[in-house]
């Protein structure tokens, strides 16, 4: 793990652009920001400094004892990334929203080509193919696979659902492979809490800084607040408990970790595969159902092969290489920095 105290300038600006990498993969349904963490080379720096928020970090935290706080936790690496992944859900995942509205295909290849070139740099150094590893990478692709086919619940805005929304909805962070914005699309609660309070919360701000107070008397946006708060305190918690829970895997079955997460990531390609159509959630008249937004409800997709070589077609498949490419240069910079 590198020192705080050895970071450079340039360090710090890496850490914030891997923290927007991050948080712009989190946002997208089938992209795993912890993908992002393995294979530029952090993802263990990553998961340990977590483990580190603690009794102990807490207790040095009580006692005002901040800067010991901070060395302990790793605090800089940590706020640097996190502060990197905030300025990207109001930022880049916007823009990739609008991607993904304006031109899906080009998106969604450069994306299944990036969960291939993670595939490839991660398994390409893994050695340990026993018997046990192939069958829990086995495992783990039917895992992901499974989890693509499964059918969406419906939206649930009640706050103790919510707070288990946000300890699952983490583990695209913490586990390389599993979309955490995926799985709330499953649990129903995606619009709710990756669109709608995320933009309650950024017009609230955008209020404040006016000094326009009046959204307190607007019982729809406190309620999505309150989502918002819980959401994100489950969240959390759920990256504190998931984190010691891998490190303790890392620690003991490295190897057993290392092959489960090539199979999750394998099995992930299912649900980000290119040429898909999306299929919304349909009212009592048969008709598309939007949210309060105005914005349809995206359910799942429906998976098809091309059929022909078309223009849009061959433009897709060099998005797949261009990402292909991509994470693989993103990989030998992750090797250049764990030999730092």
């Amino acid at each position: 793990m590198q020192s705080n105290k050895h970071r450079s300038f340039s360090d710090k600006v890496w850490l914030v652009l891997k923290g927007l990498a991050m948080g712009a993969a989190n946002k997208v349904p089938g992209v795993s920001g912890g993908v992002v963490a393995y294979v530029a080379g952090f993802y263990e720096e990553f998961i340990y400094s977590l483990q580190k928020v603690n009794k102990t970090a807490f207790k040095l935290l009580l006692a005002g004892r901040v800067r010991s706080f901070a060395r302990f936790v790793n605090g800089r690496f940590l706020f640097l990334l996190i502060l990197g992944m905030i300025i990207s859900y109001f930022s880049v995942s916007k823009l990739l929203d609008v991607a993904i509205d304006l031109f899906p295909l080009y998106v969604w290849s450069a994306f299944f080509g990036m969960i291939i070139g993670s595939v490839y740099i991660i398994a390409k150094d893994f050695n340990e193919w026993t018997r046990s590893n192939l069958i829990i990478l086995c495992l783990g692709i039917v895992a992901g696979i499974g989890i693509s086919l499964l059918k969406p619940a419906t939206q649930n805005d009640n706050l103790i659902f919510v707070f288990f929304c946000g300890i699952i909805g983490v583990s695209g962070m913490t586990l390389p492979g599993l979309s955490g914005s995926f799985i709330l699309i499953l649990l129903g609660n995606y619009v709710l809490l990756l669109v709608d309070s995320v933009n309650a919360l950024f017009d609230t701000i955008a209020d404040v800084l006016h000094g326009d107070f009046s959204f307190i008397n607007n019982p729809f946006r406190v309620r999505l607040l309150k989502v918002m708060a819980v959401f994100t305190l489950g969240s959390a918690t759920g990256l504190v408990t998931l984190s010691n829970f891998l490190a303790y895997l890392l620690k003991r079955y490295k190897n057993q970790t290392n092959a489960a997460i090539i199979g999750f990531i394998t099995g992930s390609l299912g649900v980000v595969w290119p040429w898909k159509k999306p299929v919304f959630e349909l009212n009592s008249l048969g008709t598309i159902k939007y949210d309060r937004v105005g914005d349809p409800i995206l359910m799942n997709y429906n998976r098809f092969i091309p059929t022909h070589l078309s223009a849009e077609n061959l433009i897709a498949i060099l998005f797949i290489f261009i990402g292909i490419i991509s994470v693989v240069a993103l990989g030998k910079y992750g090797e250049n920095t764990r030999r730092q």
